[in-house]
């Protein structure tokens, strides 16, 4: 405020400054407001006069303003504490961070951790936390609104549970966790909060049966509820109450027509009843809100067992061009390419599929096998960890997914180093295609003393792990060493298979290809014919004999080949010139596939992804005002 032609007073602290000053003497505040026109004679006149003469809007003004100014000083001043904070921990993670390295180098130089166990096994840990915190972030935004919604009689206890939950999820403890919050449902059994964050809970952790009925106590409350009705449909259509599911998912669809995933779910339920007429219109609908692969796929599937080959062609290319590797969309273009007489274009998808998966042995069958065999079985495991894997082969039987991961891991902790569960982890990881965690679990099995099959199988994983990231080259030198070090004919078998299989797929050296396996079927038992039948139907195909390799692949097939198989005898048929018996054949690849989801699981991935359906969500309800 101006005084005087020769000061001024300081908005903050009041104290007189020179009129050509830009910052307060005393404070150092930017003298930001000031109000010509006001003497010294003004300010006493102003003194003797009616107060409300006095008052002008003028003044009111710089009076907000000043207030304003004030408050962005303050502002200013917890900013600049906020950044030293800041600074102070950037420095503490950098001391960490420096303090982790050196342990990893040091327990590397001891022999005692390699640097791809470390790293993978630390990713596992970050994904796992990650989602754990994400989990935390959003129960801190429902606890108030869980509080406000509580009709029980015990609400101090209602709240010290909710805060046991946040505290368990803070720790990373999701089977506290998880305890928790079934404790807080049966307090409440009405919230409708809790009971949906339970049921994305449960059906996040493949706990299907258990969701449902979280998710049926949240319709209860609020029929139209648009997660529960669409988490509600897909959970009993996966339970196989197909027509509660229809009936779900298609009231969901009538309430929010603007919504992906109740059309994406509803037209999953048709075509995975056969009914492909009423999905093509509503995976139509699904791909026009959101073209993501999967639907395309799906409605590209539904249009070809329609008989609409050019829809079909159309929607399949788009499928993998959006994803380029997307095996088993190529593989069902090269079908319907096919059908329209493509042949070329057809020989095309089918060779970048195989590319794109180039499967050979099947190692989880051979586990299998040996978990039979009387001469050299699996070690047995005591009963808590046999149900903990027994579980993570019905997750990745039913719907195979890194869930079947963490029970691996639950059960090495009760069983540590336990030869069984190793092999069936490292496998596991083969399957999820996660080659680098399967080679440290390979190679940590391998530092245990082990009969000769489970040793062969151990190094065969980790030669597929090596072979699926192109390490052919290194993964031929394990395979000779494993032939010059063993005279077992299971750890033969198994080494020249994968030499075979290695330099078939390199496609540099076909005669020694060929020779290892001959070797390789002549030293196999009856029960593993089928994988060197296989790779000699192969290396026969690549070497531009179809003949042999039909013949080959045929017997592969009859002694119970792999899907890979069918898939090699379908190219093999279609070199000779056989179309139909190729059409057949590669159907059967395709409708067989143990790689590649069902319909089903497809969309039990694609809900399980929480975030993208809560983005939808939010993005609905804004739709609806």
């Amino acid at each position: 405020m101006r005084e005087s032609s020769g000061w001024v007073l300081c908005q903050a602290c009041g104290a007189r400054n020179p009129d050509d000053r830009e910052h307060c003497a005393r404070c150092q505040q930017k003298l930001l407001v000031l109000a010509a026109g006001y003497t010294t004679l003004d300010l006493q006149g102003l003194e003797d006069a009616d107060p409300e003469d006095a008052f002008s809007f003028d003044e009111h003004l710089l009076e907000r303003i000043s207030l304003l100014e004030e408050a962005v000083r303050r502002t200013h001043h917890t900013l600049e504490r906020v950044l030293q904070g800041l600074e102070r921990q950037e420095r503490s993670i950098q001391v960490n961070h420096a303090g982790w390295a050196a342990l990893r180098d040091l327990l590397q130089e001891k022999g005692v951790v390699g640097a791809r166990e470390w790293e993978d096994l630390w990713s596992a840990k970050l994904d796992f936390q990650l989602g754990v915190l994400e989990k935390r972030r959003r129960f801190s935004g429902l606890r108030d609104r869980a509080l406000a919604l509580h009709r029980g009689e015990r609400p101090e206890r209602f709240q010290k549970v909710l805060e046991d939950i946040e505290a368990s999820l803070l720790a990373f403890d999701m089977d506290r966790a998880l305890e928790g919050l079934e404790a807080a449902s049966r307090l409440d059994p009405s919230n409708v909060a809790v009971a949906l964050f339970l049921g994305e809970t449960l059906f996040n952790e493949g706990e299907s049966r258990r969701a449902l009925a979280a998710f049926q106590g949240v319709l209860a409350e609020e029929p139209d509820h648009y997660e529960a009705l669409v988490y509600a449909g897909v959970l009993q259509h996966e339970a196989g109450q197909d027509q509660a599911a229809l009936a779900q998912l298609q009231r969901a669809a009538d309430l929010y027509p603007e919504a992906f995933l109740p059309a994406f779910s509803l037209g999953v339920v048709h075509a995975d009843r056969g009914e492909a007429d009423r999905a093509v219109p509503l995976l139509e609908r699904a791909v026009r809100i959101d073209p993501v692969p999967q639907a395309l796929f799906l409605l590209g599937k539904s249009q070809y067992e329609a008989g609409s080959l050019t829809r079909s062609i159309r929607t399949l290319e788009e499928a993998t061009r959006r994803d380029p590797g997307f095996d088993e969309a190529y593989l069902l273009l090269g079908l319907a390419r096919l059908d329209r007489g493509w042949r070329r274009k057809a020989l095309d998808a089918f060779r970048e599929a195989r590319r794109l998966k180039p499967k050979s042995l099947r190692y989880h069958e051979l586990v299998r096998y040996l978990s039979g065999a009387e001469d050299s079985p699996l070690p047995p495991l005591d009963r808590p960890a046999a149900e903990l894997l027994e579980r993570a082969e019905e997750i990745l039987g039913r719907d195979p997914s890194e869930r079947a991961l963490a029970c691996y891991r639950r059960a090495l902790v009760l069983e540590p180093d336990h030869p069984t569960i190793l092999i069936s982890l490292a496998v596991a990881c083969l399957r999820l295609e996660r080659p680098r965690e399967a080679e440290s679990v390979a190679r940590r099995l391998l530092e245990l003393d082990l009969d000769e099959a489970l040793e062969a199988t151990a190094w065969a994983t980790l030669m597929e792990a090596m072979r699926s990231e192109g390490r052919l080259e290194e993964g031929n030198r394990i395979a000779e060493r494993l032939l010059a070090g063993s005279e077992s004919h299971f750890a033969q078998t198994i080494a020249y298979y994968e030499v075979a299989c290695n330099l078939a797929e390199s496609g540099e050296d076909l005669d020694r290809a060929l020779e290892y396996a001959r070797r390789s079927l002549e030293l196999a038992p009856e029960e593993l014919h089928a994988y060197p039948l296989a790779a000699l139907g192969r290396v026969h195909h690549q070497r531009g004999e179809h003949r042999e390799a039909v013949s080959y692949l045929s017997r592969a097939r009859a002694a119970g080949g792999s899907t890979d198989v069918l898939a090699h005898l379908g190219l093999a048929l279609l070199a000779l010139g056989e179309e139909d018996e190729a059409r057949r054949v590669l159907a059967e690849a395709r409708g067989s596939s143990a790689t590649g989801l069902s319909l089903e699981q497809r969309m039990m991935e694609f809900m399980r992804d929480s975030g993208r359906l809560l983005k939808r969500v939010r993005e609905q309800e804004r739709k609806r005002g």
